[in-house]
C-alpha cells in the first residue's frame, strides 16, 4: 500500500472521509522555533491532502498530514475547512514548478512539493473541487499554468480518454458484428452450395441407374 493510501485509510476512512487528492512537500522558508522549544520527534515527512466527507451535504476541507521518522503511521495536523482557503499560487505561470503557496484565513504556508507533476495534479484536483463543492468565497488561483485551469486537466484528460475508450470499444464490436455478419454471410452460402451439390450428385445418381435399365433392356444383335 502506498503513502497516500495508507494515508486515506488511517486518517480520512474512520471519520466518514475520502481523500481525493495529496501531495508531499517541505517548507520553502524555515519554520520560525521558539528558541527555548525542546522536545521535538525529530524527522517527518509532510502531507498537504485534500478529503471530502461521505456525507450529504458533503463539506471539503484540506488537512496537513505528518509522518515522523521511524513510524508507519500517519498523525493528522492542522485542519482548514476549504472555504477558508483565500488563495492558491503557483509561483510561475510559464514553467512546471514544484513551488506554491497556500494563503488561508488565518495561516499562510510556502511550500515545495516533490516534483512539480505532483504540484500540478494536486492543483488540478483542488481546482476542480473548489469548483463543485464552493459557491460562495472561491479561493483566487494566480501564477498557475493554463492546464491546471482549463480544459487539459487530467479531469478532463480522464474523461477524454474513457470517451476514446468507449468509442473503440464500440468500433471493436461494429467490425466484429460485420466480420460475423460476413461468416454468418459465407456459412448460408456454403450451406446452399452444399445442398445444391448434393441435389445435382442425387440427379446424376437417378439418370444413371435409369441408363443402366434402359441398357439392360436392349436386346443383342
Amino acid at each position: 500500500m502506498n503513502a497516500k493510501s495508507a494515508i486515506n485509510k488511517e486518517i480520512f476512512a474512520p471519520h466518514d472521509e475520502r481523500m481525493l487528492g495529496a501531495v508531499q512537500v517541505k517548507r520553502r522558508t524555515k519554520k520560525k522555533i521558539p528558541f527555548l522549544a525542546t522536545g521535538g520527534q525529530g524527522e517527518y515527512l509532510t502531507y498537504i491532502c485534500l478529503s471530502v466527507t461521505n456525507k450529504k451535504p458533503a463539506q471539503a476541507s484540506i488537512t496537513k498530514v505528518k509522518q515522523f521518522e521511524g513510524s508507519t503511521s500517519f498523525v493528522r495536523r492542522t485542519q482548514w475547512m476549504l472555504e477558508q482557503l483565500r488563495q492558491v499560487n503557483g509561483i510561475d505561470p510559464n514553467r512546471d514548478s514544484p513551488e506554491f503557496d497556500l494563503l488561508f484565513e488565518n495561516a499562510f504556508d510556502q511550500w515545495v512539493a516533490s516534483t512539480a507533476s505532483e504540484k500540478c495534479t494536486f492543483f488540478q484536483v483542488l481546482h476542480h473541487t473548489c469548483q463543485r463543492y464552493l459557491t460562495d468565497k472561491k479561493p483566487e488561483f494566480i501564477n498557475c499554468q493554463s492546464k491546471i485551469m482549463g480544459g487539459n486537466s487530467i479531469l478532463h484528460s480522464a474523461a477524454d480518454s474513457v470517451t476514446s475508450a468507449v468509442q473503440k470499444a464500440s468500433q471493436a464490436l461494429n467490425e466484429r458484428g460485420e466480420r460475423l455478419g460476413r461468416a454468418e454471410e459465407k456459412t448460408e452460402e456454403l450451406k446452399n452450395s452444399a445442398q445444391q451439390f448434393a441435389e445435382t450428385a442425387h440427379k446424376v445418381r437417378l439418370r444413371g441407374r435409369a441408363l443402366s435399365r434402359s441398357e439392360s433392356h436392349i436386346p443383342f444383335s
